[in-house]
């Protein structure tokens, strides 16, 4: 297979497999110049397969003063995947047991809805029954505007409305005045400058 042939896997495999062989410390740099020679990796991709095997537990990495330090035993790779395949199998059977527990639930909420003409009867009265709230409800709307606590509350509002026209109405009235008197201005000159009506009143 060609170098450019290698997959993640199989570069990952080819790396870990060195360590193994080798059973020594390494640098980075040292790795880069070692893995094409003997196992085909091509060297600007092995900083990125090695930090994945750091990730994975199954290369150990160690700074000493400036500089890091790789290594990985077989044991410690055999012990590394033992661990993952028993929190995998805890993981699993944490999964069985959340399943049984839903078909459990399932098979309780199932009880009493299997199909029967009782059942069915039921139903057709449950949705005969919603569709008469539905109407009610839409006939109830068109009544809205007549709802005796909504007409009350127009009144008031209206009640209030009114006095407060009909208090600035006065203001104004009073404001005209004065400029009739003191000011000797015209009342139909102060109206047409201010657009007031010859009606206007409380």
């Amino acid at each position: 297979m060609s170098k450019k042939g290698l997959s993640v896997a199989e570069k990952r495999k080819r790396l870990e497999d060195l360590f193994h062989e080798k059973k020594e410390f390494f640098q980075l740099k040292e790795l880069e110049k070692i893995a094409p020679k003997e196992k085909g990796i091509v060297s600007q991709t092995v900083k990125d397969i090695l930090q994945g095997l750091v990730d994975d537990n199954l290369v150990h990495c160690e700074k000493i003063g400036t500089s890091n330090y790789y290594w990985a035993f077989p044991s410690s790779a055999l012990q590394s995947r033992r661990s993952k395949i028993d929190g995998l199998t805890n993981e699993l059977k944490k999964l069985k047991e959340k399943n049984a527990d839903l078909t459990a639930s399932i098979e309780n909420a199932s009880n009493g809805r299997e199909d029967s003409d009782e059942r069915t009867a039921l139903l057709g009265q449950l949705a005969e029954a919603e569709n008469l709230r539905k109407k009610n409800l839409d006939e109830l709307k068109r009544y809205k505007e007549c709802d005796p606590t909504l007409l009350e509350a127009k009144e008031k509002a209206a009640a209030i409305a009114l006095e407060s026209a009909n208090r600035w109405t006065e203001n104004i009235l009073l404001l005209q005045s004065y400029c009739v008197n003191k000011c000797n201005v015209e009342r139909a000159d102060f109206n047409r400058q201010f657009g007031i009506p010859e009606d206007f009143d409380t």
